[in-house]
């Protein structure tokens, strides 16, 4: 029998809902008044220090012992009569709400999730190897989801009301976090979390995955060693950042890296990584500090490699700029759904810019700025593969002209056969690849 059910049976409550029944309201979920009841006892008897220094461990421990206590305090007044299984999970659900982010923090701590999908109070989807599964879990009602909404952007000095019904921001472990609040939501505040793993992926990993093999895995290393500048193109959820994360692994440690992101995800090793994050405009609409303003600002940060968490407008033209005046080695990602789609992409961004340039202008300036496409992709079976690896050569008339080095067809990763043109500066950088690797 559930917690609930148990509760229901219990004498007081079944009096209040006799009084409801009565006075033709509806009846009172008892479950929402035990805890209603247990969170009027925390506020009145919890230190605010602990409230505040729950993120520390000793702190936190005793903020755990403390709610524990007040649990069984109001369980005792109440006279319930509940089993050691049924208060613990009364304990748990407590301490999510205190000290983490409620209904969906067994969500987010359990790693075979991927994403947690809030649709309104009452529908939480979650991933799973890649498939959605609606879950159990569920709020109170649209100020539950609220709290929650606030809890996560308050402590990164962002806000979400009806002047900003959308947000993005990130939790402590780097997992992506956007939200949206009616009026825009019709389902009511709705939330979607990317989770990270708490270890990065590695490489290896991915080749264990089969999102790419040994063979491309040794060409892209050699790649983001010989510093050519690479674009990670895909869909929603497709492994850009995920893939961005791992490209980044190969960086030389004795390099400084600058990364731009909006909502700062990336989990660079490297000792010496300074991470930039865009900010919002203030409630008087001011104090806007875009992805195109911290590019522009980081070419002057004495950067070797600038990474940028995704180009998604006018920070395109001064990205192609920095990697076409001494910036080799720069990465970014990109939505698109083929590389030659990747490119019409930048055309598009960088004419965002506001500036006029001819399209041929454009195109050359992309041409001579992008080494390598890297397209991934999320099949119909939930697995991300690296579908194509393509060079852009260069220019030829008005068009771009691109080359597969690596491809997925039939259900197989292989390669084209044919040599990329930049093996020649891999190889000035003293990185010998096989003879045997594109064939």
């Amino acid at each position: 029998m559930s917690l609930l059910a148990r509760l229901e049976k219990q004498k007081d409550r079944v009096e209040l809902k006799q009084q409801s029944r009565t006075s033709g309201t509806k009846p009172a979920d008892p479950l929402v008044i035990l805890k209603g009841k247990i969170h009027e006892q925390l506020v009145s008897e919890i230190d605010s220090k602990l409230l505040k220094n729950a993120d520390q461990e000793d702190q936190n421990q005793e903020l755990k012992e403390k709610v524990g206590q007040v649990v069984q305090q109001v369980i005792d007044e109440e006279q319930l009569t509940l089993s050691r299984i049924e208060s613990q999970v009364l304990l748990n659900q407590i301490i999510d709400e205190v000290t983490g982010f409620g209904p969906i923090n067994s969500l987010i701590q359990d790693p075979e999730v991927s994403e947690v999908m809030v649709n309104g109070p009452k529908q939480v989807f979650v991933e799973r190897q890649g498939r959605l599964e609606l879950t159990e879990i569920t709020f109170r009602d649209n100020e539950h989801v609220m709290h929650i909404i606030d809890k996560i952007v308050a402590p990164l000095g962002r806000r979400i009301d009806e002047s900003s019904p959308m947000v993005d921001a990130r939790l402590p472990d780097g997992s992506r976090v956007n939200a949206i609040i009616p009026p825009l939501a019709l389902n009511g505040p709705t939330i979607t979390i990317r989770k990270f793993a708490a270890d990065p992926l590695t490489i290896d990993d991915l080749i264990a995955f089969g999102t790419l093999t040994a063979e491309m895995a040794e060409f892209i290393e050699a790649c983001v060693k010989a510093r050519l500048n690479i674009v990670v193109s895909g869909g929603t959820g497709s492994g850009k950042t995920t893939l961005l994360n791992v490209l980044s692994s190969f960086i030389p440690a004795d390099e400084r890296i600058i990364t731009i992101e909006d909502a700062a995800e990336l989990q660079l090793r490297q000792t010496h990584v300074v991470s930039l994050e865009s900010r919002p405009p203030n409630i008087e609409g001011r104090g806007a500090v875009t992805i195109r303003d911290l590019v522009r600002n980081s070419l002057r940060m004495r950067p070797d490699r600038i990474v940028i968490g995704e180009v998604r407008g006018g920070e395109a033209l001064d990205m192609l700029q920095a990697m076409n005046t001494g910036h080799d080695g720069s990465m970014t990602t990109g939505h698109a759904n083929s590389p030659r789609d990747m490119l019409a992409r930048l055309e598009t961004m960088v004419l965002m810019a506001g500036v006029d340039l001819p399209v041929r202008a454009i195109r050359e300036q992309i041409a001579s700025a992008i080494d390598l496409i890297i397209q991934q992709a999320r099949l119909k079976d939930g697995s991300r593969k690296v579908i194509q690896i393509t060079e852009v050569q260069g220019i030829e008339g008005e068009v771009i002209t691109l080359q597969d080095i690596f491809v997925f067809e039939r259900g197989e990763l292989r390669a084209t056969g044919i040599r990329p043109k930049c093996a020649e500066k891999i190889a000035h950088f003293g990185i010998k690849l096989p003879v045997d690797l594109f064939i």
